[in-house]
């Protein structure tokens, strides 16, 4: 029967029990509770002596150690508003950078909202005039309004939309008539109809209370939409009506009733 080797490296490992280096030990560690203990008395002796110097102390050593955590903390903030102000130096650098840099042809720089103006967008054809198949039919209201406005119209206010019951523009003339105006941005080649105009004459009296009612259109008018327009008094502004009027070579709408 065999007997089973002994792990060598483990028995290797094992250190021995040395006596002497136990007793230094606890000689150091008695040594030391001693001295503690020494310490603490000597300090109770002399609270009970001279309690106010003790608590002076005390206090002094509380003060030194607030006044150090305080200035740990003035060092944390003067670093965080060290890079928070290197921070914004860079920023503000690199816009200035962006702002005087060179824009490539075809682009222009965005501006501010509050750059930004309202009324009629700024779109002219190669004469100077307003272009106004280059508008959609919101900004061909606008453009309106604003012909309004130029011709002594006050107040003048944009209505077109979803329910305006055939009212684009609601203005009151210089001499206190009632204008009541619907739009049609449409191509060259769609002109208005009469149903466009039966519409309108069905509300632009008796629901708008108009004293003048106006079509105006970027195209032209039917035969039949045209008597209607004048049996019903309403005056129909054409594409050449329309530029006349833009260009002041023509009247306003309103001078037609006059």
């Amino acid at each position: 029967m065999s007997t089973p080797a002994r792990d060598l490296s483990r028995a290797r490992r094992r250190r021995p029990f040395d006596l002497r280096a136990t007793a230094l030990y606890f000689a150091l560690l008695a040594l030391l509770l001693c001295a503690l203990g020494l310490t603490a008395r000597a300090a109770a002796a002399a609270f009970e002596r001279r309690p106010a110097w003790i608590a002076v102390l005390c206090l002094v050593g509380t003060a030194a150690a607030l006044a150090q955590r305080r200035r740990r903390h003035r060092r944390c903030a003067q670093r965080a508003a060290h890079r928070a102000a290197a921070a914004l130096d860079a920023a503000t650098r690199t816009a200035v950078e962006a702002l005087e840099a060179p824009h490539p042809p075809g682009h222009s720089p965005v501006l501010p909202p509050e750059t930004v103006t309202d009324g009629p967008p700024a779109a002219y054809d190669a004469g100077g005039a307003v272009d106004h198949d280059a508008l959609d039919p919101d900004e061909f209201e606008q453009t309106i309004a604003a012909l309004c406005e130029r011709d002594g119209c006050s107040p003048v206010e944009v209505v077109g939309g979803a329910g305006d019951l055939g009212a684009d523009i609601l203005a009151v003339t210089p001499d206190g008539r009632r204008v009541v105006i619907q739009c049609k941005r449409y191509g060259a080649t769609n002109r208005v109809g009469s149903e466009d105009l039966q519409r309108f004459g069905g509300t632009c009296y008796t629901v708008h209370e108009a004293d003048v009612a106006v079509v105006v259109t970027t195209s032209g008018f039917t035969a039949p939409a045209a008597e209607y327009a004048e049996l019903c008094g309403i005056v129909c502004v054409d594409r050449r009506a329309l530029r006349a009027w833009s260009d002041n070579t023509g009247p306003a709408p309103w001078i037609c009733q006059g």
